[in-house]
């Protein structure tokens, strides 16, 4: 019975502390983040894929986003993966491999000004220690683990830069 009070108390003295700092769940309704991404929302347009990588960076970006069929804003990009050895055997046989991934970004409006650029990488890697088909099966859910870390990280930086962004009301006129 005491043990029970003890964790109460001890739960309560740990979020003290966070409700004393202004802490608010980012994407909680009224989160910091979500009022932050407002502006984002439903109002990019993320460029059309050409590859199954590109596939899967739009379709997370839509997640992320929303899709919308009114553009205040145009998100293009351009992807770039790479895959290196990292694991070679004695008898020159790959065991692991690492998938490397750049992609830079740009947020516009329809017109063309340019509100927000960058670039991101990260990286993720797959074993190759099973058939033909597992090997591949690993390869595409790393690229797909990868492309969903590299859309969280445009999204991220997108929220960073969307208090400086013009409104979906007034798409032409940036906030000062």
């Amino acid at each position: 019975m005491w043990s029970c009070d003890r964790r109460r108390f001890l739960g309560l003295l740990a979020v003290v502390p966070l409700a004393g700092c202004g802490f608010t769940p980012a994407y909680a309704p009224g989160g910091g983040a979500s009022a932050s991404a407002r502006p984002l929302l439903n109002a990019v347009e993320v460029a059309a894929p050409q590859t199954r990588a590109e596939y899967l960076l739009t379709r997370h970006l839509e997640d992320r986003l929303g899709r919308t069929s009114n553009p205040v804003f145009l998100l293009d990009y351009t992807l770039f993966i790479d895959q290196e050895s990292i694991a070679i055997t004695a008898n020159n046989i790959t065991r692991r491999f690492n998938l490397t991934g750049q992609a830079s970004y740009r947020l516009t409006t329809p017109t063309g000004a340019v509100l927000s650029e960058g670039v991101v990488e990260n990286f993720t890697g797959y074993s190759a220690t099973g058939t033909t088909v597992a090997t591949r099966a690993a390869r595409d859910a790393a690229e797909a683990r990868l492309t969903t870390i590299l859309g969280d990280a445009i999204v991220t930086r997108l929220i960073a830069a969307a208090p400086n962004l013009p409104s979906a009301q007034s798409p032409a006129a940036p906030r000062p």
